[in-house]
């Protein structure tokens, strides 16, 4: 039988439920549209890479006004089975969101730029969405000295870089080179916080951009 190709997201999902990693990032994410609610009132956000909705649900239950995309057939048939009052569609980094749905004082991305064959273009796309003064929030899996170090020590490498994933994670970023790609698409007053475990040996880092 021959394989199908058409969904390359590469990112399986058996329900429309939250997953491990959304512990440590959930809480933190959820703190910064707090402080952005109490400064310019509740934001409007967009997730670009909504996955199965999961994230976006919280959300709207907290009360903000989400719109997703994601390019997965099954995350976002998920999504729409599960939480049909949502706006939440099938839509890639690489098409023109701006255009289709306008500029947001928020934009989330979880754990999505470590998938992509292009990232210059998913900053870029980023940036587009993200109305002035507004900010992006963009998690990926933390990389550090320490980190892999303690990795290559205790044998994890080969886990940690899951080779064997098919459409897995293809690029593996650290504060500078992540800084780096957000500061050429435009992005300013860039932070970082760390979180999953202790900072040194955290298991996904979370940036915030603003866009002047």
């Amino acid at each position: 039988m021959k394989d199908d190709f058409s969904d390359i997201s590469g990112y399986a999902y058996e329900g429309s439920g939250l997953n491990h990693s959304h512990e440590y990032l959930l809480p933190a994410v959820i703190r910064h549209l707090a402080r952005a609610a109490a400064e310019r009132g509740r934001p409007r956000v967009f997730e670009l890479g909504c996955g199965n909705g999961s994230v976006a649900h919280e959300l709207a239950a907290a009360g903000y006004d989400v719109t997703g995309v994601d390019p997965s057939t099954e995350g976002i048939a998920h999504a729409n089975r599960e939480y049909p009052a949502l706006k939440l569609m099938q839509a890639s980094a690489y098409d023109d969101l701006s255009g289709r749905f306008g500029r947001f004082p928020a934009v989330l991305s979880l754990e999505v730029v470590e998938h992509l064959y292009f990232p210059k273009k998913y900053a870029a796309t980023l940036y587009d969405l993200v109305e002035p003064g507004g900010s992006a929030l963009i998690s990926t899996p933390y990389h550090g000295y320490w980190k892999n170090l303690a990795m290559a020590v205790t044998g994890k490498m080969d886990d940690h870089f899951t080779a064997l994933w098919d459409h897995g994670h293809i690029k593996f970023w650290s504060f500078k080179t992540l800084r780096l790609l957000l500061e050429e698409a435009g992005f300013r007053d860039i932070s970082f916080q760390r979180v999953g475990r202790i900072p040194l040996l955290a298991k996904s880092m979370i940036a915030v951009a603003r866009k002047p």
